[in-house]
């Protein structure tokens, strides 16, 4: 029992995004995407009761059993995220909340270790809901641009993540970049500044190493490439500055949150 408990503990903070437990959990059988009656229901029930005025976002994350190949789980995974994703907004849940959908393929377990195999597979067949309460992150911190964006808010969105010492934008970054420059071509007066951050670094150290440059200058780097990503998006650069804020400002979770930039809201 003690090893199941360790197994479970640590799958649960290996993928926890939202540092709560999920809001709603729906199972699936042995190779299907679809759900039964009963699991349609507990999502609808979910959209039906959410009080979206107090949800910044939701993340979905869709998850397989340790039966077959890596390929094969990783898209039946994401078919199941799609399967709720499509419940969701079919009855009525705002499709914009939805920021995260993330299918993680399979879960691996030492299989001669766990004598309830068939319970713990049919758990790991499954999909969670989180929820990002607005301004979790803090006082006028949020993870979404927002209608009625302020002066001063500070926007930090989680797809634009860094690898550790690097400042190069991934493919999910880029596409969340793209959907941003769309958002900011139709509101062409807002300005603002990215910020970009690291984590790890020594409290006698400003910023970390950019293992590509070898200079210092992490954070900046960072806040630099997504400045040049959104000038190629056509963004006006008057519009916008970037600073590197290196360790200062950390959002008290886990450390990849930390490798990240923001954008600060300077004139609406």
């Amino acid at each position: 029992m003690n090893i199941i408990f360790r197994i479970l503990v640590l799958l649960f903070f290996s993928h926890l995004k939202a540092q709560e437990k999920p809001v709603q959990t729906v199972y699936f059988e042995f190779d299907k995407s679809d759900l039964y009656n009963q699991q349609i229901k507990t999502i609808i029930d979910f959209a039906k009761n959410a009080d979206t005025s107090k949800i910044e976002s939701i993340q979905i994350y869709g998850y397989c059993d340790d039966r077959g190949d890596n390929d094969y789980n990783y898209k039946l995974s994401k078919s199941r995220v799609k399967t709720v994703q499509d419940i969701l907004t079919y009855n009525g849940f705002n499709k914009n909340k939805i920021v995260i959908i993330e299918g993680k393929g399979r879960v691996i377990i030492q299989t001669d270790s766990i004598d309830n195999l068939t319970e713990i597979r049919y758990k790991n067949r499954r999909v969670d809901l989180f929820v990002v309460k607005k301004n979790s992150y803090g006082k006028g911190i949020y993870n979404s641009f927002r209608e009625n964006q302020k002066v001063g808010d500070r926007i930090y969105l989680e797809n634009i993540l860094f690898a550790l010492g690097r400042s190069e934008l991934t493919l999910v970054s880029k596409k969340e970049l793209d959907k941003i420059a769309l958002l900011l071509q139709k509101h062409q007066t807002l300005q603002f500044e990215i910020r970009g951050h690291v984590c790890c670094t020594p409290s006698n150290f400003d910023d970390a190493i950019d293992e590509a440059t070898h200079e210092r200058k992490l954070s900046l780097n960072r806040a630099r490439n997504v400045f040049k990503y959104l000038i190629s998006k056509n963004i006006n650069s008057l519009r916008m500055s970037y600073k590197g804020c290196g360790n200062k400002f950390p959002l008290g979770k886990e450390e990849s949150l930390d490798r990240r930039v923001e954008f600060l809201i300077l004139k609406i």
